[in-house]
């Protein structure tokens, strides 16, 4: 009873807080509802690109994956720090300089319109064909964990989960749908410090209960049974390979926190550079703590479960929650989980009205459609996605290698091909639209066939790195025979101030010397 009214009890809070801060604002503009009105300020920035980062796939998968693999996986979340410092020193300027409302129309500035409605296209697909599904489906096995839905409501455990995903989607698309970025972010800044405060919780509690009420004999008898785990160098043959941090790991993190329309959109909302670039050295500096949360729990799970999980690593979280949390303190954190989902899940789909809306719908369909139009197109589009990705949910089930490796695995079908088009029209001045084009199709088409199909005895991050070679040899080539015939310069719209925030490279900085320590300290393990 207690764990109910406890979770009801934050999760109404958060709700009436987003209302209570939106109750004035004009939601029916493009940049009111897109944007948040271009007013955001580092720190709900920072909050809500955590959040919208940090969701069960990571609470769930990741703990899981550390529970079997150990430390080498914290290269997916430190390695983040070093994107959002270049994303904040060259993407964000740029970006903020031309207005942009989304990525692909930057695509279309630099390149042409074709290229930016093919990458609108790849977002929307990626987004209801791997992280949406994964999302629900991680934030239903938590809650049903915690609160055995199946069994109050006495069905099947696989109906529980079915019910759980189509409430969880319902609540998120309300979020997105009626309230724009400016409530999502909100809601995000609240439920960010919940993750927080929970998620340290569990490993100190935990630590204190190994330790009979010392936190530091409880981490250092964690670490006595299982020494193997506190290593960050991966072996080749292991999950995460330590080689894939100078292969293809750098062009995931450079998309995903420097080109990703789900992330980067809090930051195009910010009110001047300053506060984007506040807010993308915040979340950086958070990164590199996160593995306290999502990665320390699964090494503590080991030490409890052993390998009697090792079939199901995806449940050692849910189970950790509740053998080390008193009562109360479960539903405030399934409620702070439900945040965590909610977050991530209504984060993309006020991506994908943004997408749809600018992308697709006003150049391909109504160019002369007013801005009333593009909100009410945006919103539909959100409930369409949010309905197949809840069907979807259930078949991302039982993933050999765990939920958060399976989402990489299927990220990099459209990550990498787009990550090489942005890198190449940002500093390569000579590549043409045709060669951007010709190589999303290249790179689509070799993933796909090298990591579903043919199964190629290469790790798939190493695969990252090979395609993104190809990719620029393809673009190279067809340049060379179809050249760009305008050089492009980024026209500047006046919307923002763009004075840079005076402690960017010194803050930079410290994060770069806080990622060496950490690898040259754990890689001692």
């Amino acid at each position: 009873m207690l764990t109910t009214l406890s979770f009801i009890g934050f999760t109404l809070f958060v709700a009436f807080y987003s209302w209570y801060r939106l109750r004035k604002d004009k939601l029916s503009s493009e940049e009111g509802y897109f944007l948040g009105g271009r007013s955001l300020t580092g720190l709900v920035i920072a909050g809500s690109m955590l959040l919208t980062n940090i969701s069960t796939e990571h609470l769930i998968g990741l703990n899981g994956s550390s529970y079997k693999n150990g430390f080498i996986i914290i290269a997916w979340e430190v390695t983040s720090a070093l994107a959002l410092v270049v994303a904040a020193l060259y993407f964000l300027p740029t970006y903020l300089k031309m207005g942009l409302t989304t990525i692909p129309q930057y695509l279309e500035e630099r390149f042409d319109g074709p290229t930016r409605s093919m990458v609108a296209f790849f977002l929307l697909v990626s987004f209801v064909v791997t992280l949406l599904p994964i999302v629900l489906y991680t934030g239903a096995l938590n809650l049903e964990s915690i609160f055995n839905v199946s069994g109050v409501l006495q069905v099947s455990q696989k109906q529980g989960l079915w019910l759980t995903v189509i409430g969880i989607g319902a609540v998120g698309s309300a979020y997105a749908i009626f309230g724009g970025l400016k409530a999502v972010a909100y809601s995000d800044t609240i439920n960010g410090v919940g993750l927080f405060l929970g998620g340290l919780l569990v490993p100190i509690l935990a630590f204190w209960d190994i330790g009979d009420g010392n936190i530091i004999k409880g981490l250092s008898r964690v670490y006595e049974n299982s020494p193997e785990k506190f290593n960050v160098i991966g072996a080749p043959d292991s999950v995460l390979p330590f080689e894939t941090l100078f292969t293809g790991l750098v062009i995931n993190q450079l998309y995903f926190w420097g080109m990703n329309q789900t992330i980067i959109q809090r930051a195009l909302g910010a009110k001047s550079l300053q506060e984007a670039q506040k807010g993308l050295l915040f979340t950086g500096l958070l990164k590199v703590f996160v593995p306290i949360i999502i990665m320390v729990p699964g090494v503590i799970g080991f030490y409890y479960f052993g390998t009697a999980l090792y079939d199901n690593q995806d449940m050692i979280y849910p189970e950790l929650i509740k053998k080390v949390l008193p009562a109360g303190l479960v539903g405030f954190f399934a409620a702070v989980v439900m945040g965590a989902v909610l977050s991530t899940f209504n984060s993309v789909l006020n991506s994908t009205a943004t997408i749809f809306s600018k992308g697709i719908y006003q150049r391909l369909i109504r160019p002369s459609a007013s801005e009333k139009e593009l909100v009410r197109m945006g919103k539909l589009s959100s409930i369409l996605l949010a309905v197949v990705a809840i069907g979807a949910a259930p078949m991302v089930a039982n993933a050999p290698d765990g939920l958060y490796q399976l989402l990489q695995q299927l990220n990099g079908i459209f990550f990498i091909p787009i990550a090489s088009i942005m890198l190449a029209g940002f500093f390569i001045p000579r590549i043409s639209a045709l060669g951007a084009k010709a190589a999303l199709l290249v790179g689509l088409s070799f993933y796909i066939l090298t990591t579903f199909i043919f199964k190629v005895d290469i790790h798939f991050v190493h695969i990252w790195g090979i395609e993104f070679l190809l990719n620029m040899a393809v673009m190279f080539g067809v340049s060379y025979f179809y050249p760009q015939k305008v050089p492009f310069t980024p026209k500047y719209t006046g919307r923002l101030e763009l004075t840079e925030w005076k402690y960017t490279k010194p803050f930079s900085l410290v994060l770069v010397v806080m990622i060496l320590g950490i690898y040259i300290w754990l890689g001692k393990f």
